[in-house]
């Protein structure tokens, strides 16, 4: 494996919370660093691909046939008491 430096600037408080963290893994903050990076390109990588496979060979225009068949209703809002309504208060425009 060939690696490659990259001097990252963290904002002073990323910086010290990723020291921690590291010297409670028992790692270099470097180490530590690599396998973050490393943990969120396969986390990305991993939605990319479910993404592309779950929506096979669709298209945008695919969608239109459901979008027409949806119902006209208001935005949900939450009413003063925590309750979700339609439209409570919101006027839409005509």
């Amino acid at each position: 494996m060939s690696k490659a430096t990259y001097p990252p600037k963290l904002p002073a408080s990323i910086k010290a919370a990723a020291a921690k963290l590291a010297k409670e893994d028992g790692v270099s903050l470097s180490q530590w660093i690599a396998a973050a990076m490393a943990e969120k390109v396969g986390a990305v990588e991993t939605a990319a691909d479910f993404f592309k496979r779950r929506a096979g060979k669709a298209k945008p225009t695919d969608l239109l046939w459901f979008l027409d068949r949806a119902p006209t209703l208001r935005p949900l809002m939450t009413t003063g008491s925590g309750r979700w309504a339609h439209g409570s208060g919101v006027r839409m425009a005509e």
